[in-house]
């Protein structure tokens, strides 16, 4: 269990926050009144009362807020949670989105004093239910009781759907493939966070699956289509594009699996890859193929997903 130390606001980005003594938690927005709430993934800065301490112990002086984070929280080291965990404040729930952050443009505690830990240590969540949040409020693990350990289920993984198809994105074809993934996803208890079709460009495809990985926006990718020999099949190409590790044992099982339907399936270009902590895997455009391949696989993904997303450090084989 922790215990809530400081709530803290600013009124512009870029700015060291002031602990206020209490607040708002606005569902699907962030903190009334600071200037990074909105609708987006980062709603809440979350920062451990013993990684301020510890800064302090090197002899800076540093007040709440001074990191930009809006929650002080004592007893929770929230950087060695995974993504997903949920948190309970009072009436309030919120669920962790992202570890840590790239720094663009330095704030003002790192031209201060020379260093910022919100970037290594600070973690950030959205809200899913609003309530009242003040110092001395209990904070809790989600499912973890009073005691704060031992007990609290492991969240759903998110998935993001991305349907590649030229048709598909004018509306001359019902996205069949889309809601196969999503049907299959979500009876394997995954938790489909976003759905989303574009035409067959490389470029558009790049940047929306490098948002959703940068963002910390989902644990895995699935695509659908542009697996194929058409000169505007390029998902394949976009996927390695982005990647920071591939995975090839994924596609060569979906193919291996593949051949015992239709030697076609060795025409398959589909890749698979690692950005960050997410996963994308390419799936083939045409339902029946997305589902027997998805079914395939998707018992496999989750152990995958325990290590990288780190669930589980044990990978031995």
């Amino acid at each position: 269990m922790g215990v809530v130390k400081a709530v803290c606001v600013s009124k512009e980005k870029g700015t060291e926050k002031k602990d206020v003594g209490q607040g708002e938690l606005v569902a699907q927005h962030g903190l009334k009144g600071d200037a990074h709430a909105g609708d987006w993934h980062r709603q809440i800065s979350l920062l451990s009362l013993q990684k301020i301490e510890a800064f302090r112990a090197k002899g800076a002086e540093v007040e709440y807020g001074a990191f930009g984070e809006n929650l002080v929280v004592d007893g929770i080291d929230f950087s060695s949670l995974p993504v997903g965990t949920r948190f309970r404040c009072g009436d309030a729930l919120l669920e962790m989105t992202q570890i840590g952050k790239e720094c663009h443009n330095h704030c003002a505690i790192y031209h201060r004093v020379g260093d910022c830990i919100m970037p290594r240590e600070g973690v950030f969540a959205r809200v899913l239910r609003g309530g009242r949040v003040k110092v001395g409020d209990e904070f809790l693990i989600e499912g973890s009781g009073e005691s704060g350990v031992g007990s609290r289920e492991r969240a759903a993984y998110r998935v993001a759907v991305l349907t590649v198809s030229d048709r598909c994105s004018r509306g001359e074809r019902e996205d069949a493939s889309g809601n196969v993934i999503k049907e299959i996803a979500e009876k394997n208890g995954y938790k489909v966070t976003s759905y989303a079709i574009l035409p067959d460009e490389q470029a558009m495809l790049e940047k929306e699956m490098a948002r959703i990985c940068d963002g910390g926006l989902a644990d895995l990718i699935l695509t659908t289509g542009g697996t194929g020999f058409s000169h505007r099949d390029r998902t394949p190409e976009a996927t390695l594009a982005i990647a920071e590790r591939v995975v090839p044992g994924i596609p060569e099982a979906m193919r291996m699996q593949g051949m015992g339907i239709t030697k076609r399936s060795m025409l398959s270009r589909a890749a698979a890859a690692i950005r960050g902590k997410t996963l994308i895997v390419n799936l083939p455009g045409s339902p029946k193929a997305v589902r027997e391949n998805l079914e395939f696989i998707i018992a496999e993904l989750k152990h995958g997903l325990d290590i990288l997303t780190g669930n589980d450090g044990d990978c031995a084989l």
